[in-house]
């Protein structure tokens, strides 16, 4: 009777040495030695690409959530507070209260309508907010962002002044600069006994800004809080209250507190409630990108099974004389089994390298590519952004890196399974 080689078979330590050894010398075998060197080449290849998309696409989308996300609660704010309070002698009081609670940065009394603005050049519609100069200085996404002209002269003079700020891409429609003065339309600032008539008024540009985003860069203007309730009829009252938050992601947990400062009159809302249909859309499209790209991965790693079916079958004189010798079952299940998971974590490995690589120098490589091609990769007056966004989640790297090893292993079983069944009788009938 034949007694098991040491090292061999029962005495063997699962996932040993030995194992490890003729695992890597089978992936190494050339082609007239039963390997199947392209085969594995291109299992590969196309686990590290379909890692590689998924961490890119993911990082882009999460790039431009975060961008989109940063402009939009930096220009508008993250809770909003509406209602009664809003008029008279009650507003300020509240102001001071909201601004106590524990997390509040700034609470922002605004008004905001739209209007036509006329310039030398165009007639367009804009959106006219109005609001303290204070207010605006502490506006980081436009005081930090002023193109042309300055902030100094805005909110100065009787009623807040006649200086306006204006978004840089609506002054170059309008043809207006700095000094030059626009004439903008109230459709009902004038109040008659027979209602509001519309009212025209010119006022001077102080200064041009870009917030990044061409929605807001072509639509708003800026003008003082008092001069803006004159001119939109408002009086002594505002349209609302918008209030910022250390962390926009808690601006809904602080609602109630928020909710008691501003008193029984108020009415709160969170950005989310705002804009739900568009955050909401957004998380859809990302959640659906990645379930989409996912299926990359599984088809990729799917590629290992043809290359150990072909590996087994070239190998099976081998697999024959291991049985013979002593090797179990189990131990050649493990053997193709840590063959299979090799290339797969290679190609993995590789994948999130590359990837990351490409998230993180993201810009060099759109300014190399838009240099050699001679044409605009990223529109700003298409996509809102003004470059193309890309921001490393690390857990969902992690999940990625995860999903794509276990796939790698799930495909790499039948066909370990199916050399572990070899019978050795069989095999060797032929030889």
């Amino acid at each position: 009777m034949t007694e098991p080689l040491a090292g061999v078979g029962s005495q063997a330590r699962p996932f040993g040495r030995w194992e490890q050894m003729l695992a890597s010398r089978y992936l190494r075998a050339k082609r007239s030695e039963g390997g199947v060197g392209l085969i594995t080449v291109i299992s590969f290849a196309g686990v590290t690409l379909a890692v590689a998309i998924l961490i890119i696409v993911m990082s882009v989308m999460n790039g431009f959530r975060t961008e989109l996300l940063n402009k939009i609660l930096g220009f508008n704010g993250h809770v909003f507070v509406t209602g009664a309070v809003l008029d008279g002698e009650a507003r300020e009081p509240a102001v001071q209260r909201i601004l106590k609670v524990p997390g509040v940065t700034q609470a922002i009394p605004v008004i905001e309508a739209q209007a036509i603005a006329m310039g030398p050049s165009q007639i367009t519609g804009a959106i006219v907010r109005g609001l303290s100069p204070a207010d605006l200085g502490a506006t980081r996404i436009v005081a930090r962002n002023v193109t042309r002209g300055s902030l100094r002269d805005f909110g100065e003079g009787a009623y807040g002044g006649d200086v306006v700020i204006v978004g840089d891409r609506l002054a170059e429609q309008l043809g207006v600069k700095p000094g030059d003065n626009i004439t903008l339309i109230s459709p009902s600032g004038g109040a008659t006994a027979f209602g509001g008539t519309p009212l025209q008024k010119a006022y001077i540009v102080g200064g041009t800004f870009t917030a990044g985003m061409s929605q807001y860069d072509q639509a708003y203007i800026f003008m003082p809080l008092q001069q803006a309730q004159l001119f939109f009829g408002r009086e002594n009252t505002v349209d609302a209250i918008e209030i910022r938050v250390g962390d926009p992601d808690k601006a809904g947990a602080l609602k109630a507190q928020i909710n008691r400062a501003a008193g029984p009159t108020a009415m709160v809302a969170d950005w989310t409630q705002r804009d739900s249909s568009y955050w909401g859309a957004l998380k859809v499209e990302r959640n659906v990108m990645r379930l989409i790209l996912m299926m990359l991965v599984v088809i990729a790693a799917m590629n290992i099974i043809s290359g150990l079916v072909m590996l087994v079958k070239n190998k099976g004189r081998d697999i024959a004389i291991l049985r013979t010798i002593g090797a179990g079952q189990g131990a050649i299940l493990r053997i193709f089994f840590m063959a299979g998971a090799a290339i797969g974590a290679a190609g993995t490995l590789a994948g999130l390298c590359l990837g990351v690589l490409v998230s993180v120098y993201i810009d060099p490589i759109q300014s190399f590519v838009e240099w050699a091609t001679g044409q605009q990769v990223f529109a700003s007056d298409v996509y809102f952004l003004s470059r193309l966004p890309a921001k490393v989640d690390w857990l969902e790297v992690a999940i990625i890196v995860g999903f794509s090893l276990v796939m790698s292993m799930v495909w790499t079983l039948p066909p370990a399974w199916r050399a572990s069944r070899l019978d050795p009788v069989e095999a060797l009938r032929y030889e």
